[in-house]
């Protein structure tokens, strides 16, 4: 599970989307997340909100806008992501709160610097 940061304007759609990273773009991760399904559960909601058609949420994009940091935010805070369950997802803990309240302020910091952040993962 991974977040990353990208030149303001290289996300064409809000899922779905595939980077072309050219010579000079910047393409970073900016947060790392291992077997946290809760959050992912949340993540895939979100993509199938946006209009994401793919059935298994694994190797898609979505784009994370201010909006659905606040959304989150508010989600983590009363914790309260959706309990997720799936092959090789582990189990989210309390502990996991901390570190999905400073990828929304990373986040938060990315796109106030100009750049358009996503999530994506692999499993």
């Amino acid at each position: 599970m991974y977040a990353y940061k990208v030149r303001k304007g290289q996300i064409t759609e809000q899922v779905d989307f595939n980077l072309k990273v050219e010579d000079g773009d910047s393409h970073e991760q900016i947060h790392y997340w291992r077997k946290h399904p809760n959050l992912h559960g949340w993540m895939e909601n979100l993509y199938h909100r946006k209009g994401g058609q793919e059935e298994t949420f694994n190797c898609v994009n979505v784009q994370l806008t201010l909006e659905d940091l606040k959304a989150l935010e508010k989600v983590v805070k009363r914790e309260a992501l959706p309990p997720t369950q799936g092959f090789f997802f582990g189990q989210s803990s309390p502990e996991d709160k901390k570190d999905d309240l400073q990828f929304i302020m990373e986040a938060r910091r990315a796109i106030d610097d100009g750049f358009d952040v996503y999530y994506t993962s692999w499993w």
